[in-house]
């Protein structure tokens, strides 16, 4: 089982450190003006390349979490809230997908400083999960 384990925790940290740097990409092209299209490229292949790479490592993470929830029976209510808060990372990741396909077509509709704000929403989410995990309080 500590192989599990392991390999759920590896591909949650891995998973997270794309959450958190995809967004700081969107704000550097959030910040971009009209005539800076190499560097508008370059961003866009660097979101595009990590998006590819982070997509897999969440969905082993997801899946290595369900192997270890139904395998080995974890219970409890914290288990069902940290279930929840994960279904909102999934959909924070299709969202940063989608935002990443609007940035390709040039219909960003949003500022840098709202990808600012955007870019703390898996921070809270990992810090709720962690105490969750660790706690379980109910």
């Amino acid at each position: 089982m500590l192989w599990l384990k392991w390999l759920h925790v590896v591909m949650v940290v891995s998973w997270f450190a794309g959450l958190f740097y995809l967004p700081r990409i969107f704000v550097n092209l959030a910040m971009l003006d009209a005539g800076e299209e190499s560097v508008r490229a370059r961003l866009l292949l660097m979101a595009r390349k990590l998006f590819r790479f982070m997509t897999p490592l969440g969905v082993l993470a997801v899946v290595f979490g369900l192997w270890l929830w139904f395998g080995y029976g974890f219970a409890g209510g914290w288990l069902h809230l940290k279930s929840a808060l994960v279904a909102l990372l999934v959909a924070y990741h299709l969202w940063c997908g989608k935002l990443l396909a609007d940035f390709a077509a040039l219909r960003n509709r949003h500022s840098h400083r709202w990808y600012r704000v955007f870019n703390e929403l898996p921070v809270l989410l990992l810090f709720a999960v962690v105490w969750l995990v660790l706690f379980k309080p109910f």
